[in-house]
């Protein structure tokens, strides 16, 4: 009985090994991105201010291909060279293949991108083919242009942050999250000092579409619970709309620190009063003539200095010119951007 088990075993195995050779791998399908064909590599474009709102760039595009029957549905993403489309700005959603751009909205992210207006400058352009069945997207070749923007003020979308620290009121243009890539994206400053430390977000300068976080778990629901802090103090938050959630980073005291301060250079004089009118910070202090700088948490990590009402992260010692009392406001904006006063009482 041992010996026939084991013949009938080999018998077994001997179809199942022919049958591993003769296995064959299931076909590629063969994927074609789509490219853009009008306007041509190395094309130079001025973009004219006068107009722009209703003025528009055609980009012709070939069809892509997914190796079956169906839908495909393209975007067009630009990005500078280099940054390999990490945060590329989409424009246009078509399944036609032409794709019309705003020359305003172009003006705006190039701007946004940190390029210099009346400067002309390399710009990366490619399609994203997307198919109405769960396959994933391609790309086509990437096309470089040269644009020269002109000069415009930069209109990032915005998130509105009401709270409890403003007064719960959404059409405040200060309290507000910045899209500085256009990209769904939003990012900024909120100095949360008082109340209950509680706030919400909405998308508009009102009630009509809001999110919370029921749960407290860093995802955000449409009419969700309050989201909420621990302490005073100024907070970055960062959404993203699209994938619905949010961060919030660790707390920043801000102070003043130098010469100038009752502390010198080696304690912050903090700054705890908050001004809902212009959404920053303030203090009111004797000073004697010297230097300070703006610094979060009595370190180094986070400080501010500059001249004439504009400061850089890191930047120069700002001066005072004479003893006295003084009111000093610090402001953030969109990123780069953040401002302060100072006033003699």
């Amino acid at each position: 009985m041992k010996v026939f088990n084991r013949i009938g075993w080999v018998a077994v195995m001997i179809p199942a090994l022919f049958a591993c050779d003769n296995y064959e791998m299931p076909p590629i399908i063969p994927q074609t991105g789509s490219d853009i064909s009008n306007p041509v590599e190395g094309t130079e474009i001025v973009l004219i201010k006068e107009g722009a709102e209703d003025e528009v760039l055609e980009f012709t595009l070939t069809a892509a291909d997914f190796g079956t029957q169906g839908t495909s549905r393209y975007q067009l993403e630009m990005d500078l060279p280099g940054a390999n489309f990490e945060d590329a700005v989409a424009f246009g959603d078509s399944d036609s293949n032409f794709i019309e751009v705003n020359v305003a909205e172009l003006n705006e992210a190039l701007l946004a991108k940190g390029l210099a207006f009346g400067e002309v400058a390399n710009v990366e352009f490619r399609v994203k083919a997307t198919f109405d069945q769960p396959m994933d997207p391609i790309y086509g070749k990437t096309l470089t242009l040269k644009i020269t923007p002109y000069d415009a003020a930069v209109d990032f979308p915005v998130m509105y942050v009401p709270g409890d620290y403003q007064g719960w009121d959404p059409t405040n243009p200060l309290t507000v999250l910045y899209a500085e890539n256009f990209d769904n994206k939003f990012k900024g400053f909120v100095h949360i000092i008082g109340g209950s430390r509680e706030f919400k977000l909405t998308e508009g300068p009102n009630w009509d579409v809001n999110y919370g976080d029921t749960g407290a778990d860093k995802t955000l629901q449409r009419d969700g619970d309050n989201i909420k802090v621990a302490a005073d103090g100024t907070y970055e938050l960062n959404v993203d709309l699209t994938a619905k959630t949010y961060t919030i980073s660790d707390v920043k005291r801000w102070g003043i620190v130098g010469s100038a301060t009752a502390g010198g250079w080696d304690a912050d004089t903090p700054m705890n009063a908050y001004d809902k009118a212009t959404h920053s910070l303030k203090i009111t202090t004797d000073l004697k003539a010297g230097e300070f700088k703006f610094r979060a948490n009595n370190n180094w990590d986070n400080n501010y200095g500059g001249s004439n009402g504009t400061l850089t992260s890191g930047g120069d010692n700002i001066a005072v010119a004479s003893a006295g009392n003084y009111t000093i406001t610090l402001y953030f904006g969109p990123e780069g951007i953040a401002t302060y006063t100072l006033v003699k009482n």
